[in-house]
């Protein structure tokens, strides 16, 4: 059975609906996510092959990961909130940060990646698995 995951933006510009449930929970401690988030990680919702509905103009940036895969990274031009995550060599993932979701309790890490540069002060859970680097399948 498919469930609803819905958020949007800060402002409510932008909104989104998922059908299905996520292939994984993702704390990333990467430069670029560092960056991006202001502090030592940021937390992933991956969703691959769901039914992704989005009402709102989002604006776009284009950054590379430290794994070298490029990123394209949706925010809010009204409010700067960063939506979702997309990128351009799979059409088929689509991740949210859990702080989106109109019910961010329902994020679960699963796993942290790239604790390989991870800030010594950002302290996740230790019971959650750590990788250096992105894991492969």
């Amino acid at each position: 059975m498919n469930t609803l995951y819905t958020g949007g933006c800060a402002c409510g510009a932008i909104r989104y609906e998922i059908a299905g449930e996520p292939a994984v929970m993702v704390d990333c401690q990467c430069r670029q996510c560092q960056r991006d988030s202001g502090t030592g990680h940021q937390s992933h919702l991956t969703f691959v092959a769901a039914a992704v509905t989005v009402e709102g103009e989002a604006s776009h940036w284009q950054t590379v990961g430290d794994g070298g895969t490029v990123k394209r990274r949706a925010f809010c031009p009204t409010c700067g909130s960063s939506v979702y995550l997309t990128f351009p060599a799979m059409p088929n993932v689509f991740i949210v940060t859990p702080a989106s979701l109109d019910d961010p309790s329902r994020y679960r890490p699963q796993l942290v990646s790239w604790t390989a540069v991870g800030q010594p002060w950002d302290r996740l859970d230790p019971a959650v698995p750590t990788f250096d680097r992105m894991p492969t399948r």
